[in-house]
C-alpha cells in the first residue's frame, strides 16, 4: 500500500474541505453588513445559530447520527461555548466599537494563537515554515486592515471585544481537534453549534422584537450566515480539521483577507487599492509558505560489491 500516496489525497481532500470554509467564511461579510443594520449582536447571533442548529439537526435525523461519545463531550462543550457562542456575540458587539478594518486586524491574531496553543497543547509543534507563513500573513491582514479602516475612532471597550473573540476562537479550536478523535466532525460541529445556541437564548426576546421590523433583505442573510457560513463552513472546517494540524489549518484561514476583497470587488463593484491588493497577496503568500512541504528525502545508496547492484540505505 503507497501509504505517501494515501496521505496526499487525505491533505488533499482537507485542503480543498478548507477551501470551502474560506470562501464562505469571506462571503460572510457582505450578509454581517446588512444584517447588523438591523439587528443587535446578540440577536443577530442568535438567528444564525438558530438557522445553522435547525439545518443540522435535520441533517442528523436523515444521516441516524448517534449520539457523540461521552470522551468527546469536553471538547464540544468548550468550542460549542468559546467559539459558536461567545465569539460570535463578542465579535458582533465589538465590531460597533471599531470599524471593519480594525476588527479584522485584531481578530487575525486568532491563526497565530492557534498555532500556539496547538503546538503547546496538543503536540503539534512549531514547524518554522508554518510560523514563518503566518508570521507573513499576519502583516498582510494587517495591510487589507490599513487600507480599507475609515480611520474613524476606535473604543477601547470594541478593542477588548475583538480580542477576547479571537482568543475565544482560537481556544475553540484547539478544544475540537481532541473531540474529533472520538466523534464524527458532523458530531462535533452539530453539537458544538447546539451548545452556542442555547447560550445565547437570553437574546431570544430581542431577537423576536427585532424580527418584524427588519426588512426582509436583512432577514434572508441572517438565514443565509446561518445556513452557509455556518452550518456548511463549520462542518467543512471540522472535517479538514480532522485531517490535518490546528495551526497549519488556523494559517489557511489567513486567505479570508484576499477573498473578502476579490468577493467585495465581484459582488459590490468595491475596487480595491493597490495597498489593499498587495495585502491580499501577502496574506495569501503566507498561506502557501505555511502549507508548503519538506522536499523528499532522497535515500542514499549503497553498491553492492558482490553484484553491483544498487540499494537504499535504511532510514
Amino acid at each position: 500500500m503507497d501509504h505517501s500516496a494515501d496521505g496526499h489525497r487525505t491533505d488533499q481532500r482537507a485542503l480543498a474541505a478548507a477551501a470551502v470554509t474560506v470562501a464562505l467564511w469571506a462571503s460572510a461579510f457582505v450578509s454581517i453588513r446588512s444584517a447588523a443594520a438591523h439587528y443587535e449582536p446578540g440577536a443577530l447571533a442568535l438567528g444564525r445559530l438558530l438557522t445553522a442548529s435547525l439545518a443540522l439537526a435535520v441533517v442528523l435525523v436523515v444521516k441516524r447520527v448517534p449520539w457523540p461519545p461521552r470522551q468527546a463531550w469536553p471538547g464540544i462543550l468548550a468550542s460549542g461555548a468559546l467559539w459558536f457562542g461567545f465569539y460570535m456575540v463578542a465579535l458582533n458587539w465589538g465590531e460597533q466599537g471599531v470599524d471593519a478594518g480594525t476588527a479584522a486586524m485584531i481578530v487575525n491574531i486568532g491563526p497565530i494563537v492557534i498555532a500556539l496553543l496547538g503546538g503547546w497543547l496538543l503536540g503539534e509543534g512549531f514547524p518554522p515554515k508554518l510560523l514563518v507563513g503566518m508570521a507573513v500573513s499576519f502583516v498582510g491582514a494587517a495591510v487589507v486592515g490599513l487600507s480599507t479602516s475609515k480611520g474613524g475612532s476606535a473604543s477601547l471597550t470594541g478593542v477588548l471585544l475583538c480580542l477576547l473573540a479571537a482568543l475565544a476562537y482560537a481556544a475553540g479550536v484547539v478544544s475540537q481537534k481532541p473531540a474529533l478523535k472520538y466523534a464524527s466532525p458532523l458530531q462535533v460541529t452539530t453539537y458544538g453549534c447546539f451548545v452556542g445556541t442555547a447560550l445565547t437564548l437570553p437574546f431570544a426576546g430581542q431577537l423576536l422584537s427585532q424580527l418584524p421590523q427588519a426588512p426582509t433583505a436583512a432577514t434572508l442573510n441572517m438565514i443565509y450566515l446561518g445556513l452557509f457560513p455556518t452550518a456548511l463552513a463549520f462542518t467543512t472546517w471540522t472535517y479538514a480539521l480532522a485531517r490535518t494540524t490546528a495551526g497549519k489549518l488556523g494559517a489557511t484561514t489567513y486567505a479570508v483577507p484576499a477573498a473578502v476583497v476579490l468577493i467585495a470587488w465581484i459582488a459590490l463593484d468595491e475596487i480595491p487599492g493597490w495597498l489593499t491588493l498587495l495585502g491580499g497577496a501577502i496574506c495569501l503568500a503566507g498561506v502557501a509558505v505555511s502549507r508548503s512541504r519538506r522536499p523528499a528525502h532522497r535515500a542514499p545508496t549503497m553498491v553492492r560489491p558482490s553484484d553491483g547492484a544498487s540499494v537504499h540505505a535504511a532510514d
